[in-house]
């Protein structure tokens, strides 16, 4: 400011010397006149910067504002979409878990409604089927055991029979001997008188050998 000040002298000073006449009234009215002008534009300079400056603040103000707004409302709409979102995903992880319970206790159910069953029809079989074993074993064991004393039976009778043929053919084997030694003796002893009388007629042993021969002879 000073500095445009002093320059407005020195022009003026130059232009005054070229006038015949010179004013420093009119110098310094001219000089007050240019001060007030040049105030004034500096005034209007400074006034346009701060309004300038005012409506470059309005303006960062309301865009801050504006990008405060918006960030709060991305913020709360963000919330709101994350909210909603867990509480669908709460709800479809509820609904999940409430039909894998239902179908995990069903199939538990109908499992065990099964073995239970298979239970049941594998005792009653097995049940049937040991009777059945049994009753086949008792008529079996009772089989056999009438067989076993029927043919044991029939072995003793049979044995019995043996023994006694066998008995009765010793005993007849043992008269027949007996008796053919006893018709024997009784020959021996029958023949021996005549033997003896033979013996008594001095008969030698050649003579009675050709004897045996010429009897032999006669029955051919």
């Amino acid at each position: 400011m000073k500095k445009i000040i002093t320059t407005s002298l020195i022009t003026a000073t130059l232009l005054s010397g070229l006038q015949a006449e010179f004013s420093f009234s009119d110098m310094f009215k001219d000089m007050k006149e240019a001060a007030i002008s040049l105030s004034k534009d500096a005034k209007d300079s400074v006034i346009s910067m701060k309004e300038g400056m005012v409506e470059t603040s309005k303006s960062a103000e309301r865009t801050v504002t504006n990008v405060s707004a918006d960030a709060k409302d991305s913020t709360v709409k963000m919330s709101d979409d994350l909210k909603t979102m867990e509480v669908n995903t709460s709800a479809d992880a509820k609904n999940v878990v409430t039909e894998v319970s239902s179908d995990t206790q069903e199939a538990m159910k109908s499992t065990t409604t099964d073995l239970k069953d298979s239970a049941n029809i594998a005792t009653t079989e097995l049940k049937e089927s040991t009777t059945t074993v049994s009753k086949d074993m008792t008529d079996t064991t009772k089989t056999l055991s009438n067989n076993a004393a029927s043919s044991l039976k029939t072995t003793t009778d049979s044995t019995a029979n043996t023994v006694k043929t066998i008995s009765d053919d010793t005993t007849i084997s043992v008269k027949t001997v007996t008796d053919a030694a006893t018709d024997s003796v009784n020959t021996v002893i029958h023949d021996a008188p005549t033997v003896t009388k033979s013996a008594d007629k001095t008969i030698s042993i050649e003579e009675y050998n050709e004897y045996l021969k010429l009897k032999e002879a006669a029955s051919k």
